[in-house]
């Protein structure tokens, strides 16, 4: 794991034990990812709960309590999805922070609308949510990293912004 993804781990863990507050994920293309990243900090069980890899929309629904509907409506990989994913992450946990992930990491699995690098992200606080949708660039590894920087550099950002 790249060093600059362990910094931004450990840098979240620094601001969510500020906080006393501990961390769930819910992981879909990064196929646990963050959760490694965290585990990578010593002492990140103060501030690291949970973290689940629902990589198939079954287990999404099963574990995390995404509608079927919701992914039937908007797709796995949407906004909508990442923000339930997140709010489930909360829901399952005794976490106050949840964050999550749904792409397409490649090479294949490209739509209409989403091609190949496309990541939604969705974190939350408490009960309040913030999402986005991004499109990397690189191969499937590429991708991941990207995705793992990115979703812990979104969580740094809100944690010292609430």
């Amino acid at each position: 794991m790249n060093s600059d993804i362990i910094d931004l781990a450990a840098a979240a863990g620094r601001a969510l034990r500020d906080k006393g507050w501990m961390l769930a994920t819910a992981e879909s293309c990064t196929g646990g990812g963050i959760a490694q990243a965290v585990t990578e900090i010593a002492g990140s069980s103060e501030w690291f709960d949970r973290g689940f890899v629902t990589y198939s929309n079954q287990s999404k629904s099963e574990l995390l309590d995404v509608p079927a509907a919701l992914i039937e409506r908007f797709g796995a990989v949407s906004e909508e999805v990442a923000q339930a994913m997140a709010a489930g992450a909360l829901a399952r946990s005794g976490a106050r922070a949840g964050m999550s992930t749904t792409g397409i990491a490649g090479p294949g699995g490209a739509v209409p609308g989403k091609p190949v690098g496309t990541v939604c992200f969705g974190w939350a606080l408490g009960d309040r949510t913030w999402t986005e949708r991004h499109v990397f660039a690189g191969d499937r590894r590429a991708v991941r990293e990207q995705s793992v920087a990115h979703a812990l550099r979104g969580l740094l950002r809100l944690l010292k912004e609430n």
